[in-house]
């Protein structure tokens, strides 16, 4: 086991990611105590049961030793949340997350950050539609990619923040995630065509299908392929999370959405005229990405996406 980057890390937030990051520790290591606090009485109860580490009764206690402290909350109360934890930072203390969105992230944090504190924002790029402190577990992090987004010119400037910076690479490293440095926002425009979008488009079609059940007697969920059922498990996401996404990344959004619209106004036009030339082009070019994704090693060319079918 790797030598541990923090003596004691304070996890702010038990849900997938939170409860995911105390069970990557208990496994894999990179911190020789990790405290949890949630701000749901219910489910501070729950994970005493089912998530490793300490589960505090109070904010104050799971901060105050904390060498390193990841907020695993909604974006929309980033700001909020560090303002409640500054006063219980210790020095040389860093400060991280786990949000979608960096620009409005490291704004809302930086605001309320103290001065002796290394803000560093960060998002690993791994989840599930699950949540709640039930839903963690230690392999969520292995091979993904980790993005931290620090502030340039504190990095450029300050040893000690560089040496903050190697420390929380260092973390994710041993949790088993790959670690990235870029500026938010470049991070938000890639994640609103990598994750945000697809997540609008699921919703999407996911509450059109809804409206048609209506009047369809049961065949949309009973004939569903395993396209629509994909975007389904998608559509599952927390809503809360989402709302917040979307509303904090918005220019990225609506420029990335304005972008697809265009294309798919070009596909619509290609079904009108039954021009299948325009259709077969834009089919191979997305085949063609896809096979660049099972390159890279993020998925798999199985069958039905290497899923099992559901016995009955």
């Amino acid at each position: 086991m790797a030598e541990n980057a923090f003596d004691t890390v304070a996890v702010i937030g038990i849900g997938l990611l939170g409860s995911s990051i105390a069970h990557a520790v208990n496994a894999c290591g990179g911190a020789a105590n990790v405290m949890l606090w949630d701000a749901n009485a219910d489910v501070r109860t729950r994970a005493v049961t089912c998530v490793p580490g300490t589960v505090c009764d109070t904010l104050e206690a799971a901060l105050t030793q904390a060498d390193c402290i990841i907020l695993c909350t909604p974006v929309g109360v980033l700001a909020d949340v560090t303002a409640q934890i500054a006063p219980h930072l210790k020095r040389g203390a860093i400060l991280t997350d786990v949000g979608s969105v960096k620009a409005k992230a490291a704004e809302d944090m930086a605001a309320h950050c103290p001065p002796h504190v290394h803000l560093i924002p960060g998002h690993p790029i791994a989840g599930t539609e699950k949540s709640g402190p039930e839903s963690g577990f230690a392999s969520l992090f292995q091979d993904a990619w980790h993005i931290l987004t620090p502030n340039k010119e504190t990095r450029d400037a300050s040893k000690t923040y560089r040496d903050a910076i190697a420390a929380l690479e260092a973390f994710w490293t041993t949790l088993g995630a790959k670690v990235e440095s870029m500026g938010v926002e470049r991070h938000d425009r890639v994640l609103a065509i990598t994750s945000h979008l697809p997540h609008l488009i699921a919703y999407n079609i996911v509450s059109t299908a809804y409206d048609m059940e209506s009047v369809k007697d049961g065949e949309v969920v009973k004939y569903s392929a395993g396209g629509f059922r994909d975007f389904t498990r998608i559509a599952a996401s927390d809503p809360t999370m989402w709302r917040d996404v979307f509303l904090t990344n918005k220019d990225a959004v609506l420029e990335t959405l304005g972008r697809f619209s265009e294309d798919l106004a070009v596909l619509q036009r290609a079904i009108r005229w039954g021009d299948g030339d325009t259709l077969m082009r834009e089919f191979t070019r997305a085949r063609g990405i896809r096979k660049a994704i099972i390159d890279a090693g993020l998925d798999t060319d199985e069958a039905d996406f290497g899923r099992k079918k559901i016995d009955k």
